[in-house]
């Protein structure tokens, strides 16, 4: 046997290890150009979210702090768009956390992936988005999921937050935000966040619905609620028993 053939037999068994992976620096490097990637295109949403949320009334440490608690883009349009259209911040908070139930399936399916203990199972929870979740889950190996989940939720959480801070401050440096008409810009791009999202008829039949609930429950209810009924439309389509899709291939279809 000659020198080169145990070489050859470590580098297929490495490949082995790694599944479809055989040479990681180079899975890696993709990997975390993905996310920064992510991360970035991401962070332009940031830059919105800051100046609708001054627009809508809040001080430029809210709309900072909203961004590094509640971290979850929809949910927090969502808040800023019914406090700004005059509705209670508690009615904004409770659509928020509506609106919030899907990152709770999101760390269901990342659980077993992760494998977190201690310090670090909060740090991932605060983590749990829609990038990081779709990133994490299109990797076909343990190794280069729970890469992409990190590097890309570390890369949204920064690039998110900082956007957010030059959004803010940039609205703030006006003497009248809606000038611009930043008032009214919350709802379109809540609308942003969602088209994507509208690829089968599924979708469409809940988003039709939710709408249709909304509009109808405008004269009856204080500003901002049918926005909350909107979003428990969305919730219980979401968590209703589909024999046709198993959950766990539901979630992996997921996208903020």
């Amino acid at each position: 046997m000659s020198d080169a053939e145990p070489d050859a037999e470590l580098e297929a068994g490495a490949g082995a290890d790694l599944g479809t992976e055989p040479i990681w620096p180079a899975t890696r490097t993709g990997v975390l150009r993905d996310a920064a990637g992510v991360g970035l295109a991401t962070g332009a949403y940031g830059l919105s979210f800051g100046a609708i949320s001054s627009a809508a009334g809040l001080s430029v440490l809210q709309t900072c702090v909203l961004s590094l608690v509640m971290f979850t883009g929809g949910s927090q349009f969502a808040m800023v768009g019914v406090i700004g259209g005059g509705g209670a911040a508690m009615t904004g908070a409770a659509t928020a956390i509506m609106l919030g139930v899907r990152n709770a399936f999101y760390a269901v399916r990342m659980a077993g992936i992760l494998d977190v203990r201690g310090w670090r199972r909060p740090v991932a929870a605060q983590l749990t988005i829609d990038e990081s979740t779709a990133m994490a889950v299109a990797r076909t190996t343990t190794r280069s999921s729970r890469l992409a989940f990190w590097a890309t939720g570390a890369s949204v959480y920064v690039f998110w937050n900082l956007a957010t801070l030059i959004g803010a401050l940039s609205a703030h440096a006006l003497s009248n935000p809606r000038v611009l008409g930043l008032d009214a810009a919350a709802p379109a791009a809540f609308l942003a966040l969602m088209s994507p999202r509208l690829r089968s008829r599924e979708t469409w039949v809940v988003a039709l619905t939710a709408a249709a609930v909304a509009l109808i429950s405008v004269p009856f209810v204080p500003t901002g609620v049918p926005v909350l009924f909107a979003a428990g439309v969305a919730v219980f389509a979401g968590i209703r028993p589909n024999t046709g899709t198993s959950h766990s291939t539901r979630l992996g279809k997921g996208a903020r």
